[in-house]
């Protein structure tokens, strides 16, 4: 691994949707989970607003688009693609601030993203249905796609009566985002909210690719949560979590410190954002006073990691300096998603944590536990952490800045 080349997160590997024949459909009754799609590949305001629902026999339409209980049952990669297979995204052309004009389809796309529960649909097609091959480091893949002719809700939608009162207030939308996320509402949920554009003042909403949102939530939540991290003690010991997930092995270390975070993603030849023969890796950090850029190199894989990280740190009431490891390995072989990134980051936080009062020790058998459960070498993070080579040698936060 000696000439592992570091740089942006690398192209993603192609995932082919096969299903069956249903390309002379064009009008059904469905179930959307519910789940709308807001596509950025239009040139901007431009963007696709997509229903998201299955087409075909089904039994419950909520499983196509939750990713927290794919996690919390182990599904594995072909489960999670073959339920994305079956999802058809029926879409149509906007602009973004045609989310304040009233708009037929618009309201319909804007009354699933915020129902609470799925929500029946009639759906007419323009043309055939196209298949998808999606492939994405931040998007959950779908598998097929057509231009959307009409639309009908045929149920009643179900509305939770806080979030219904956060979009109609005149609040910015973080404000709005952090208010929901107090209530219990979930980033799933407000990533959809987000994406919709119903939070913020009335002259400033406009719809937001699902991308961006994604990203946008996992972002502004945990900055929120960090203005009470930094705020509490340091934590006592050295800790380290680990676990893997869908072919992700995480390494999580904790140190005595101020707040700081550091994220390393190593690529495996043959995994799902590195298909060539060399090792890749990513890196991006910040330290106490946080990022003044976008994290380019780790993308929405670094905001997706720091989120649930700083969850835990709000529930022991504790802040740290934080170090993680991402290793990809080759069966990851299709992204699914930045849930996947959260979700496993979680899994290894819920294992509990290896508690040491000596640095050196800790160190010392981090390096063991890499070696013996992934078979990775970590003198390559030694050596290269902001954290562990400048940030956690200054001894007051004084001389950091």
């Amino acid at each position: 691994m000696e000439n592992i080349k570091f740089g942006k997160s690398g192209k993603v590997g192609k995932i082919d949707f096969k299903s069956k024949d249903i390309s002379r459909l064009s009008k059904f009754e469905s179930i959307s989970p519910p789940s709308i799609f807001i596509g950025s590949k239009l040139t901007y305001p431009n963007v696709n607003v997509g229903i998201l629902s299955p087409v075909g026999e089904f039994e419950d339409a909520q499983v196509y688009d939750d990713c927290e209980n794919w996690a919390k049952n182990n599904y594995s990669i072909n489960d999670v693609v073959k339920l994305r297979t079956g999802l058809l995204n029926s879409r149509f052309k906007s602009k973004v601030q045609d989310v304040r004009l009233n708009k037929k389809f618009v309201e319909i796309a804007k009354d699933i993203a915020l129902s609470s529960k799925p929500v029946d649909v009639e759906i007419e097609l323009k043309n055939k249905i196209s298949s998808g091959n999606l492939k994405d480091n931040v998007l959950t893949p779908h598998g097929m796609k057509g231009e959307l002719k009409d639309a009908k809700i045929t149920s009643n939608v179900k509305i939770n009566n806080f979030v219904d009162k956060v979009i109609h207030d005149e609040i910015k939308s973080i404000e709005g985002m952090n208010l929901l996320y107090k209530k219990g509402i979930n980033e799933y949920s407000l990533s959809k909210i987000l994406s919709i554009g119903v939070l913020g003042l009335s002259k400033d909403k406009k719809l937001v690719p699902t991308r961006w949102s994604i990203t946008a939530t996992d972002d502004a939540i945990s900055k929120e949560i960090l203005k009470k991290i930094k705020g509490y003690n340091e934590i006592e010991n050295y800790e380290l979590m680990f676990g893997e997930f869908l072919g992700n092995q995480y390494l999580i270390l904790l140190f005595p410190s101020v707040f700081s975070f550091e994220l390393f993603e190593f690529y495996y030849p043959g995994s799902s954002w590195n298909p060539g023969k060399d090792f890749k890796a990513s890196h991006d950090y910040e330290g106490f006073l946080g990022r003044k850029e976008y994290a380019f190199n780790c993308a929405g894989g670094y905001y997706a990691t720091r989120f649930p990280i700083t969850e835990y740190l709000e529930k022991i009431k504790r802040q740290a300096g934080v170090l993680v490891v991402r290793l990809e390995t080759p069966s990851y072989w299709a992204s699914l998603g930045v849930w996947v990134v959260r979700e496993s980051v979680r899994k290894a936080i819920n294992k509990g944590s290896l508690k040491f009062s000596d640095k050196e020790e800790f160190l010392d058998s981090v390096k063991k536990i890499a070696k013996i459960k992934y078979d990775f070498d970590i003198n390559l993070i030694y050596e290269k952490s902001w954290f562990l080579n400048y940030a956690e040698k200054q001894k007051s936060l004084g001389k950091w800045f």
